[in-house]
């Protein structure tokens, strides 16, 4: 790559990083090459961007970043980068799924709010946290709840009378 191609492609991963909510950079040396193209295909549907990058380009990229450091053993050997721009846990959830199935790729590290973490948080952690929908409906659950006590205990004077009045039927028709 020439100089100015170099500066654009700085400038672009710049770009991604600063709009991503999180990012899972990945080995994906020894996966084949349909195995890439599922993955990829697997990424376009969750609208995650995968795009394998020149260490060196990465680290231009994040120099003014604080915490680019924690990334210097995650940015040897060959490395792809999988940025999610909605749902934090989407990528690391695509290739939790992958790697259950393959074995491949291996995940470096991860980003997640400027915080760096390593292969194992990234798979127990990140991959495991709700997506936007779960997130919503847990909200609307615990928002709810209290009115649906409210309308339990409303009601229930209505349902013992009811019971009491049927058990005295019983009663009376059994005499």
């Amino acid at each position: 790559m020439v100089r100015p191609e170099k500066l654009a492609a700085v400038e672009v991963l710049r770009g991604r990083f600063s709009k991503m909510s999180s990012a899972v950079l990945v080995n994906f040396v020894g996966m084949k090459v349909d195995e890439i193209d599922r993955l990829r295909t697997t990424f376009r549907a969750k609208g995650i961007e995968y795009r394998v990058v020149k260490n060196t380009l990465v680290k231009k990229a994040l120099a003014n970043e604080p915490w680019v450091g924690g990334l210097n053993l995650a940015l040897k050997g060959m490395t792809g980068i999988a940025w999610s721009f909605e749902e934090p846990s989407a990528a690391a959830r695509v290739l939790k799924e992958a790697i259950k199935e393959a074995q491949k790729p291996v995940i470096k590290a991860g980003i997640l709010e400027g915080a760096i973490l390593d292969a194992k948080a990234v798979e127990n952690q990140l991959a495991t946290l709700p997506s936007k929908d779960e997130a919503r409906s847990m909200l609307l659950a615990t928002f709810m709840a209290p009115a649906q006590h409210l309308v339990m205990v409303l009601n229930a004077p209505g349902r013992n009378f009811v019971g009491v009045l049927a058990a005295k039927q019983r009663k009376a028709e059994s005499a």
